[in-house]
């Protein structure tokens, strides 16, 4: 049975350089280092992330898919910028760039807005990559200039047309109903014609995504103010100017279990500590989670995971 680590001894060194490179970066700015629960009886309810669980005493805790919940329950409580790198889990997540245990960092600054929050993470890309500022696309521009489609009227029958004449292979099942989740074709069409564009040149940030897709973002109208970082490809970030009304986030959450459930998922907790924290008062603020372990493939000019961890998934 092999032991040794996938990654050298050279590339972990270099790993270990640019971790307190990025820890330099938020302690420059003021923010304070935390560390929060990685098993929670709470967690992120969220369609397309699957957490893993176990149980103990009697009560189930699920290893968390982001430390969101519990890094809004501290700026709830102090109103202070911080960060954390940590360990995440997310189940059936395996290959090139993905590993169901990963290390995220994710920041939260108060005051901050969507413009803010987006400068915040190009100073940030820019500082640990080295490529430069990051350019900025809309959600809608990207589907434009790809596409050819406004992703805020098109239809499912016009949007499987497009992808029809793109020639892109139709996953089997997919609803080409009027009626049809809008949202399950805007991925669709995202990940197999526009992600591979994006951030190819220049770094580049993605934002405004439609209202549908908020997540825990603040919605504007039709659009919702998250961003997202695109590097060769390859996405690296997921922020928002972060929603701060519980009954709206109650909403969502049921409205994501529904969803879930019609996906054949089991449904996740919809109450949970965060909502207490929200219902005393979350300040505005916009918060950031960073697939790291991605970021420093990409400076250390890796092809996989594999090259900068010392044991992925495989071989743990």
């Amino acid at each position: 049975m092999e032991f040794r680590p996938t990654a050298t001894l050279e590339m972990l060194r270099r790993r270990s350089f640019l971790i307190q490179k990025v820890r330099d970066f938020f302690e420059e700015r003021g923010f304070l280092e935390v560390e929060t629960p990685i098993l929670s009886a709470d967690t992120v309810v969220d369609r397309n992330l699957d957490p893993m669980s176990l149980t103990e005493a009697g009560r189930r805790y699920f290893l968390q898919t982001s430390p969101e919940f519990a890094m809004k329950r501290l700026v709830a409580s102090w109103s202070v910028p911080i960060f954390q790198i940590c360990k995440v889990f997310r189940r059936d997540e395996c290959g090139q760039i993905h590993n169901p245990e990963f290390t995220m960092l994710e920041f939260y600054r108060p005051g901050d807005d969507l413009e803010q929050g987006m400068q915040l993470l190009d100073n940030l890309q820019a500082e640990i990559l080295g490529r430069g500022p990051a350019s900025r696309m809309t959600y809608c521009e990207a589907f434009q200039r790809f596409l050819g489609l406004d992703p805020l009227t098109a239809t499912v029958p016009e949007m499987a047309q497009v992808a029809r004449r793109e020639k892109m292979v139709i996953p089997e099942g997919f609803d080409f109903s009027a009626s049809a989740n809008r949202d399950d074709w805007f991925d669709f069409l995202l990940g197999e014609r526009i992600q591979p564009e994006l951030g190819v040149d220049s770094p580049l940030i993605l934002y405004d995504y439609p209202a549908t897709q908020a997540a825990l973002a603040v919605a504007r109208g039709e659009v919702a103010e998250r961003f997202e970082l695109y590097v060769d490809g390859i996405e690296l970030a997921n922020g928002y100017h972060e929603l701060c009304d519980p009954t709206e986030l109650r909403r969502r959450n049921a409205e994501t279990n529904a969803l879930r459930a019609a996906d054949g998922k089991e449904t996740l907790p919809e109450e949970s500590r965060l909502l207490a924290a929200m219902d005393h008062g979350l300040p505005n603020c916009a918060g950031t989670a960073v697939g790291l372990d991605r970021l420093v493939m990409l400076a250390l000019g890796a092809s996989s995971l594999e090259e900068i961890l010392a044991f992925p998934f495989r071989v743990a």
